[in-house]
């Protein structure tokens, strides 16, 4: 995989993942199959300054190997490999029940190609060019998904919970209407909560668009919801992260 021009993390390159990295990462073991050893240096050496175990293996072959053996939390696959395509090491994966979320980087961007991708069995897929900040809060949202399913039924940040059930929202016990997006906004926060959320993580998992409108949709739908969950209590929870995107948190 060539990264390009501002695609990788160029080297001592940390600032990204101090920013992005606050959650749970110290325990996360991931692998890295990329087959240009460059962009893999700085890629794995950025996670690795996130507090996060990466390996790497350089072909599709290889990467198949690890990936079968080591038990990752989280695998980050270029599509494009020497000896075995990327979809093809996550298809042949799934057939022999290793469940470990992946991710696909690739410069195919196309919705048909991102479609592709995930019906391979690729959980989550982030185009060329693209910010490592993002790179590394997307593989936060995976490792977590892995061995944690969805059967928390209630999601609660401070005295904030929100019951996926019934879809009522209260905090402090009082309850706070919401409109529907406004709710699938919240829902998928307070689902990723402690972590940030870019505004294409938001484009794609709460308005399912797979390109940027170019639109302030997203700003004005979280001022809406920090007005209702905010407005009556002395604690903020819903927190812009600069540069970055949003974050659900309990300061304490």
């Amino acid at each position: 995989m060539h990264t390009g021009q501002g695609q990788a993390p160029q080297p001592g390159d940390s600032g990204c993942a101090q920013t992005t990295a606050g959650g749970n990462v110290a325990h996360m073991k991931i692998l890295v199959i990329e087959d240009d050893l460059e962009a893999a240096a700085y890629i794995t050496k950025a996670f690795r300054e996130a507090g996060i175990v990466a390996d790497h293996a350089s072909d599709g072959e290889s990467g198949l190997f690890m990936g079968s053996e080591n038990g990752y939390d989280v695998m980050v696959v270029d599509r494009m490999l020497p000896r075995r395509d990327g979809l093809s090491v996550i298809s042949e994966l799934r057939k022999r029940g290793v469940d470990t979320p992946v991710l696909i980087l690739s410069a195919l961007g196309q919705v048909d190609d991102r479609v592709t991708g995930l019906r391979a069995g690729g959980d989550d897929y982030l185009p060329k060019p693209y910010a490592f900040s993002e790179l590394l809060a997307r593989v936060e949202v995976l490792g977590r998904r892995k061995g944690k399913p969805e059967q928390d039924m209630v999601y609660r940040v401070g005295d904030l919970e929100l019951d996926r059930l019934s879809h009522e929202v209260r905090r402090a016990g009082k309850e706070i209407p919401l409109q529907p997006r406004e709710y699938r906004l919240l829902e998928y926060l307070m689902k990723n909560a402690g972590q940030v959320v870019t505004r294409t993580m938001l484009l794609e998992n709460v308005w399912d668009y797979h390109f940027d409108p170019q639109t302030n949709v997203i700003d004005v739908h979280v001022s809406r919801l920090r007005s209702k969950i905010e407005k009556d209590f002395d604690k903020p929870l819903l927190k812009t992260v600069r540069g970055a995107g949003y974050m659900m948190k309990d300061e304490g």
